[in-house]
Parts: C-alpha cells; sequence; structure tokens
C-alpha cells in the first residue's frame, strides 16, 4: 500500500477531507488560501468556492449546505459556500484564534476546536453544536485542537492536542457526551505530531503525523499496528472514500514551509491516496 497523488492541490494548508458518497466526491477546505473544494476522483476536476476568511473545517448538512468553523466563528452556510447564519463566536480574541479541526458525530452534531496561535498557552477550546444549533464548550486548555474522531460502536471520542504529540481518548455516554480523558497514544517529540485522523470499519485510529511524513494506524488499544510514507513532509489530516470507503485519502500542507523542505518535498500540498483493506465509515452529516 502506497501513497499516490490524487490531486496535484499544491495547497497552502490543505485540511478537512470529506467524502460524499451519494455524489462520489471529496470536499476538502485550504485554510490560509480560504476557499472550500470539490473533487471528482474520476475525472480529476475540482471545483473551487472562494471564501473570505480562513476556513478550518465543515461538515454537509443533512438539509444542504454546510457547517463550518471559520476564523471568525461557526456558521451555516448555503450550497455555495455563502454564509447563512453566525451560529457562535466562542473563541476570545479571533486576531490569535480560529477554528481548526472538526466533523459531524453519529449523532448529528457538530464538534470543532480552535488553534491558539501563538502557542504561548493552551488558550485553544473544543466546542459541540446540537442539531438545534446550540453551541457547548466541552474541552478547554488546548494548544492545537485536531484529530476528532468516534468509534464504530459510538463508545469514544477521540482528540488530539498536536503540540503536545499526544491523542486523547474519552467515553461517551449514550448521548454521545464525552467523560474524562486519557492518553490513547503519547508520541515521542520531534518525529511528527498528531493532526487530523479517521476511523476505520474496526476501530483503528489513522493519523497524520504533521511533520513527520507519515500516516499510522492505531489499533482500539492504541498501539501503533502500520506507518505508512506520504510524498509530503506535513500531512494534515485522512478521510475514506471511493465508492467501497477503501480509498484513504490524505491532505497536506506547504505554508509556512522552508524553501529546502519543499525542493526536498515538491508535492507537499497535495492530496493523496492509497487503497487499504480495511474500509472506513461513512461520514455522518449535521442534523441542524
Amino acid at each position: 500500500m502506497t501513497f499516490e497523488t490524487a490531486y496535484p492541490a499544491q495547497a497552502a494548508l490543505g485540511e478537512c477531507p470529506l467524502w460524499r458518497a451519494d455524489t462520489r466526491r471529496l470536499w476538502w477546505v485550504d485554510i490560509e488560501a480560504p476557499a472550500i473544494h470539490c473533487l471528482d476522483p474520476a475525472t480529476g476536476r475540482n471545483d473551487t468556492l472562494a471564501m473570505d476568511e480562513n476556513v478550518g473545517c465543515i461538515a454537509l448538512r443533512a438539509g444542504g449546505g454546510f457547517i463550518a468553523g471559520l476564523r471568525s466563528g461557526l456558521w451555516l452556510l448555503d450550497a455555495r459556500g455563502g454564509k447563512e447564519r453566525l451560529i457562535a463566536n466562542p473563541q476570545p480574541d479571533t486576531a490569535i484564534s480560529r477554528f481548526n479541526d472538526g466533523r459531524a458525530d453519529a449523532w448529528g452534531r457538530f464538534w470543532a476546536g480552535t488553534i491558539h496561535e501563538p502557542r504561548d498557552r493552551p488558550a485553544a477550546q473544543l466546542c459541540r453544536v446540537d442539531a438545534d444549533l446550540t453551541c457547548t464548550q466541552v474541552k478547554g486548555e488546548i494548544m492545537v485542537s485536531n484529530g476528532l474522531a468516534f468509534s464504530p460502536d459510538r463508545r469514544w471520542m477521540y482528540h488530539s492536542d498536536t503540540p503536545a504529540h499526544v491523542i486523547y481518548r474519552y467515553p461517551l455516554d449514550a448521548d454521545g457526551t464525552p467523560g474524562a480523558r486519557e492518553v490513547f497514544h503519547q508520541f515521542p517529540h520531534g518525529n511528527g505530531r498528531p493532526d487530523g485522523a479517521a476511523v476505520d470499519a474496526e476501530g483503528c485510529y489513522w493519523s497524520a503525523l504533521y511533520d513527520g511524513g507519515r500516516v499510522v494506524r492505531l489499533s482500539p488499544a492504541g498501539e501503533i499496528l502500520a506507518e505508512h510514507p506520504v510524498p509530503a513532509r506535513c500531512p494534515t489530516m485522512c478521510a475514506f472514500g471511493g465508492p467501497d470507503l477503501r480509498t484513504l485519502y490524505v491532505t497536506s500542507a506547504r505554508h509556512g514551509r522552508p524553501e529546502a523542505e519543499l525542493a526536498d518535498w515538491p508535492q507537499a500540498g497535495n492530496i493523496f491516496a492509497m487503497r487499504v483493506d480495511t474500509p472506513g465509515l461513512p461520514e455522518p452529516r449535521f442534523g441542524g
């Protein structure tokens, strides 16, 4: 199994790949060259919805359009990316904070975390938006919120704090409310940091290691089962797609990387794909 370029995006900061099964399209965002993109892997066509501010994450809405974590807050967007309604802006200072990683859960809610850009203290947070558009801060004392994913049996939520090199998991009750966190996997410093992730049908967690040039597959117990090199130093997030959900897509970044590194990794910013043995899970939609 080897990653190959699925689309030569050359994105500044590609993120949040999201497979839409009924149209067989891969949605993704570029945070720093702000836009929502839609890729048809069969033809290579990529349509772009330009945004007027950083877009960190999106999820499809059950009634059409998107919910999105933007720099200015959590928004409902129409099918063309137009702003319909600001749900909440829980960030104290959007000059140094924006929404980052996020996704919908099986209960039809949307989870999104922020990034504290100075990275001098754990001032970021994790929020949940319910279908009635109520926004709740679930966790605080985070520096860079990332790696949101949920186990197939709905028992666990996964979440990472990237600069701390750690992935946590939280037990979920019957309503999907998280309990006390525990360390799922601690990575050593200096060989990649856990960024975005996805969970497969066996409950294994796939994590893109930013600045580590690889994606790792972790067992439900947190043990590394496999490591797969990516043709970019900074992979950012994983998503399962394809008609059988056995294609693993990975976005990547080139924004802010040294020129010498980009010369060594010319495919940085592209979207990569790899066939895998175990399928992923259909991506839920936000119920609001």
